[in-house]
C-alpha cells in the first residue's frame, strides 16, 4: 500500500477519533521516509504528535524529530522553500520550550527575503475594534490583498473561517486577542482543531511573555504583533504565513 492510501486510511482514524491506530500508522510512515523525504517525513511526525496530543500523552519525541527534519530539508539542495522549513523548526522548537533553538531557526528564517508570492491567499481580520480593523484591511490592500473578510466578535470570525475552509480556501487570520464574547486563544486553538496548518497571527496589546499570548503562541500561530503595530510589522507576518502556505501545498 502507498503512503498516499496509507495516509488516508491514518487520517480516517483520526477522524473517527482512533487516535492510537492513527498514530501508529504516521509514526510508521514517517519513519520510512525519513531518509526519501524529510518533508512528507516531518509532517506526517506532526500529525502523529497531534494523534498523542489528543490521547492526553507527551508527544516531544514526534515534535523533535519534526523539527530535525524541517532543519534537513532546509540544507537540501532540492529544497523549495527554505524560509517556510525553517519556520516549521521554529515553531517546534518553540513548542517544546528550546527557545534559544527556536529563536536561533526564526531568525535564520527572517534572514532570507521569500520569493515573491503570484497568487495572494484570503484575509481574515477578527477584531472588535473598527478603528484596528480599518487600518488592518488599509494595510494588506496597500499589499495587494484583494479577498478580505472582516469580523467584529469570535463566534461570527470562526463561521466564517469554517465556511472558507470548506471551500478549501487557505485564509490568513489576523485575529485579535481581546475579543467580546470569546477570547482569541480560544478561536485560534477551535480553528487550528478544525484545520492544523491555518496561518493565524495574533494582534495583541498583551506582552509577549503574558501567559495567555505565550500559551496561544506555543499552540501554533504562524507570528505575534504587539500594538500599536507598523505597515512593515505586519508585512513580515504576513510573509511569513504566506511562506508557511507555500511549503505546505
Amino acid at each position: 500500500m502507498d503512503v498516499k492510501a496509507n495516509c488516508e486510511i491514518a487520517l480516517t482514524h483520526l477522524k473517527n477519533r482512533q487516535f492510537i491506530s492513527a498514530h501508529n500508522m504516521f509514526l510508521n510512515q514517517a519513519n520510512d521516509l525519513q531518509k526519501k523525504d524529510f518533508l512528507k517525513s516531518a509532517l506526517l511526525y506532526i500529525l502523529a504528535s497531534e494523534c498523542k496530543t489528543e490521547q492526553g500523552k507527551e508527544s516531544k519525541d514526534e515534535i523533535l524529530q519534526a523539527a530535525n527534519l524541517f532543519l534537513k530539508y532546509s540544507k537540501s539542495k532540492d529544497a523549495k522553500n527554505i524560509q517556510g522549513s525553517l519556520l516549521c523548526a521554529s515553531k517546534c522548537f518553540l513548542s517544546l520550550g528550546e527557545f534559544d533553538k527556536a529563536k536561533e531557526t526564526y531568525q535564520k528564517a527572517k534572514s532570507i527575503i521569500p520569493e515573491t508570492v503570484d497568487t495572494l491567499n484570503t484575509i481574515v481580520i477578527i477584531d472588535d475594534s473598527k478603528a484596528i480593523a480599518l487600518k488592518l484591511k488599509t494595510y494588506v490592500e496597500k499589499l495587494g490583498y484583494q479577498n478580505i473578510f472582516v469580523y467584529e466578535n469570535g463566534k461570527d470570525g470562526l463561521k466564517g473561517c469554517l465556511k472558507l475552509f470548506s471551500e478549501d480556501k487557505k485564509p490568513i487570520i489576523l485575529l485579535d486577542m481581546g475579543l467580546p464574547d470569546i477570547d482569541g486563544d480560544v478561536v485560534a486553538s477551535k480553528l487550528l482543531k478544525e484545520k492544523h496548518d491555518v496561518q493565524i497571527i495574533v494582534i495583541t496589546a498583551d506582552e509577549k511573555t503574558t501567559k495567555r499570548v505565550y500559551k496561544t503562541i506555543s499552540s501554533g500561530v504562524a507570528a505575534f504583533i504587539q500594538k500599536p503595530f507598523t505597515l512593515d510589522e505586519l508585512k513580515k507576518a504576513i510573509d511569513i504565513a504566506e511562506s508557511e502556505y507555500s511549503l505546505l501545498q
